[in-house]
């Protein structure tokens, strides 16, 4: 995957020719624009996050189950954000679309502080906070898979033990032929 420098200017300072700033961070995302300028950030491996600049909106969409853990985990990405002063808490509500979460971003006090560029930060720092849960959980998906398919001489049996100690008849089962008693119905209709 391409690492790319994002680096969002309003069009008057693109063309204006002043000085650009120094890049002060750099962030490795699974990202893309979208036709209206939208930025939709799918690194997350449990919910996509748009940041749309024209609403100034924060938006999280399930990307493939519903539930109470992709709820939960909206719900953390929000609270995530608001701590950091990128969204206004009182504003995290349910979107038009069915899972969906948004948030408003506040306008910047401080003209020269791009509120997208921060919150696409922050966004990032919030992926990287969950990184490490997700990396476990999938390790031990791994881990349960290969102990199922693959055991160790320990939790396994040979083929060749189990057929010399298995019989083809056990128990009371069939005992008689013709016998109903398999099915429990040894003692009705008796003449």
């Amino acid at each position: 995957m391409p690492n790319f420098d994002i680096k969002i200017k309003p069009p008057e300072a693109a063309e204006g020719g002043e000085e650009q700033k120094p890049t002060q961070a750099t962030v490795d995302l699974k990202i893309r624009k979208t036709l209206d300028g939208s930025f939709v950030i799918f690194d997350h491996p449990e919910i996509d996050i748009v940041i749309m600049p024209q609403m100034l909106k924060v938006i999280s969409f399930p990307k493939e189950e519903m539930g109470d853990h992709i709820y939960a985990t909206q719900s953390r990405l929000f609270e995530f954000l608001s701590k950091k002063g990128v969204v206004v808490l009182d504003s995290v509500q349910g979107g038009n679309l069915y899972g969906s979460l948004e948030a408003n971003i506040p306008p910047p006090a401080n003209q020269e502080v791009d509120p997208v560029e921060v919150a696409i930060y922050v966004v990032a720092k919030f992926i990287e906070e969950e990184k490490p849960f997700y990396d476990r959980e999938e390790k031990y998906k791994d881990d349960i898979g290969d102990w199922m398919l693959e055991p160790e001489d320990e939790y396994s049996t040979d083929l060749d033990w189990a057929e010399k100690t298995h019989q083809p008849r056990k128990g009371v089962q069939n005992r008689w032929p013709g016998s109903t008693a398999a099915y429990g119905l040894t003692g009705m209709y008796r003449a």
